[in-house]
């Protein structure tokens, strides 16, 4: 299946595609959702995907697609070369990622190796996957140290992740509710964590707590 709002592109790619007997075009789809459709309907292999697109762009075609027939092996065919929309395109299940630059044949071994259960990224974008998990690995490696929260914040820390509620740890450290919510707003500050949940984790991460606890 080819999915791409220009009808020229398409055209071109069926005529590419045309010479060889082992592969057969079986749809055309000019948007994300024609590609769910034509993907449901017609049980399609691989689907060539453009990024953006009108109505639905197909870095979200590609999750639903993902979701609805996970052996359905999705190609980003994109002129984008944004680092956000490869790793989205990573994100949603995407197993290629290839600029529309490329060579025929370079598109030929890329359906040929995806639906073999390979994976292919343009090599100009190779680079740039590998930096960016590269400092995803750095950063986890630099996570915030529980030195640098007080003791009283410690004693917060450990018992969210006891599951205890705001109301509960401050009577359990005689301190006001309102006590407990600031102690916590500066956990999260100091920790560079978002939510109640990923404090608890750090917890048991940094060994404060041997586990996080759920109340019943």
């Amino acid at each position: 299946l080819i999915a791409d709002d220009h009808t020229l592109f398409r055209q071109g790619l069926k005529r590419i595609l045309a010479d060889y007997e082992e592969l057969t075009v079986v749809g055309e789809a000019t948007n994300g959702d024609e590609a769910i459709t034509l993907v449901e309907q017609l049980q399609t292999d691989i689907v060539l995907m453009d990024v953006t697109m009108p109505r639905m762009g197909g870095l979200e075609a590609t999750r639903r697609i993902k979701a609805m027939r996970p052996e359905t092996q999705v190609i980003m065919l994109t002129v984008s070369e944004k680092d956000e929309d490869l790793f989205e395109a990573v994100k949603v299940g995407a197993r290629g990622y290839l600029l529309k630059n490329a060579e025929s044949r370079e598109l030929l071994e890329a359906i040929r190796r995806v639906h073999a259960g390979e994976a292919i990224i343009a090599p100009a974008m190779a680079v740039r996957l590998l930096d960016g998990f590269g400092a995803l690995i750095k950063k986890a490696d630099q996570a915030p140290s529980p030195d640098q929260l007080t003791d009283r914040e410690v004693d917060v820390l450990r018992l969210v992740a006891c599951g205890l509620a705001n109301k509960e740890i401050a009577d359990e450290l005689n301190l006001s509710e309102h006590t407990v919510k600031s102690h916590l707003r500066h956990i999260l500050d100091k920790l560079h964590l978002t939510s109640r949940a990923q404090a608890a984790a750090y917890a048991v991460q940094a060994g404060l707590v041997k586990e996080v606890r759920q109340k019943d």
